[in-house]
């Protein structure tokens, strides 16, 4: 069964950084979704907080995971998050319905921002 990936940073087509660049490479980009929530302006990245109740919607590119399971622990190496202390991680991947440009609904995988948000600024779309 197929796996999805819901990108909304640097990981969407034209963004992603050399060193990600293969691993981007394996991923089948499928549409544009959209998926309830703030985006948070980090630096050099976004950051999203999901939120299903929320007027926001965060904008990004679905993608077809590989069944490999090397891109998936590629995915979370670079995004900082690690399974076994959560706590410690940066992002956070959790799964969450993404509403595609023809209204369908796919489950995806999202990384989402794991530290406060209280003095960030929130942005519209990635790049700023």
């Amino acid at each position: 069964m197929s796996e999805f990936l819901f990108a909304y940073g640097t990981l969407r087509p034209g963004l992603a950084p050399e060193t990600m660049a293969v691993v981007v490479g394996r991923l089948l980009p499928v549409g544009e979704g959209r998926v309830g929530g703030v985006l948070y302006d980090l630096g050099k990245f976004p950051g999203a907080v999901l939120d299903a109740a929320s007027s926001g919607r965060i904008v990004g590119t679905v993608y077809r995971l590989p069944e490999d399971g090397e891109t998936l622990r590629a995915l979370d190496a670079y995004e900082g998050f690690e399974p076994d202390c959560v706590e410690a991680s940066l992002f956070v991947r959790v799964k969450s319905a993404v509403e595609m440009a023809d209204g369908v609904t796919v489950p995806c995988w999202i990384y989402v921002y794991n530290r406060d948000t209280e003095t960030l600024p929130a942005v519209n779309c990635w790049p700023s």
